[in-house]
């Protein structure tokens, strides 16, 4: 059976907005983050998107993202592994503070996860809830390192490439068939009507 992975990243936080390295640390979402969840639900509604099961990150600003984009009427189960990338002693700190791209094995020595490390845990976390779950629509709110990294792991299989910085309630559409994850489309949504 296909199944179709709607993965998206949460909306802008007070971290975000003070360009601050927000990894397994968390912050709360601004009246604009609000927002985007709000554009991210119309999306949804708009073209008749109906999911069948639904998943966060158990990092706050992931949850709250999931319940105003579908207005609390799917129940979702939180999920460590879709946490976002654990930056070590640099959570908290500026963004100023992050080496150049990619980060490799960077915040190992930090108390922080490996790229590595990153992409099997969100690959192995994803395909297992994929297998478990019944459904053709599934929907899980994670965070930008960890969702492009997942990304990374089926680049082979990408038919859409994602251009640049992933911004806040972007979704990433995978079809998943016979175990394989293809990267179909992205969806950036259009914040321009935001009075905050």
């Amino acid at each position: 059976m296909v199944k179709y992975l709607y993965l998206m990243r949460h909306g802008q936080t007070l971290f975000n907005q003070r360009h601050l390295i927000q990894g397994w640390c968390d912050s709360p979402l601004t009246d604009l983050g609000v927002y985007q969840a709000q554009v991210a639900g119309h999306y949804f509604e708009e073209n008749k998107i109906q999911f069948d099961a639904a998943f966060s990150s158990t990092s706050e600003r992931a949850c709250d993202t999931l319940e105003i984009a579908t207005k609390g009427a799917t129940p979702y189960q939180r999920i460590k592994g879709l946490k976002e990338w654990n930056f070590g002693v640099f959570e908290g700190e500026s963004e100023d503070l992050n080496p150049p791209l990619p980060y490799r094995d960077f915040f190992v020595g930090y108390g922080g996860e490996s790229q590595t490390a990153v992409q099997e845990r969100m690959d192995a976390t994803i395909r297992q809830l994929m297998e478990q779950t019944d459904g053709k629509n599934i929907l899980m709110v994670s965070h930008g390192g960890s969702l492009f990294n997942f990304a990374r792991v089926h680049q082979k299989n990408w038919q859409v490439h994602p251009q640049g910085h992933i911004g806040n309630c972007c979704v990433f559409v995978f079809r998943y068939e016979n175990h394989n994850f293809y990267l179909e489309e992205v969806v950036e949504h259009d914040f321009s009507q935001w009075e905050g």
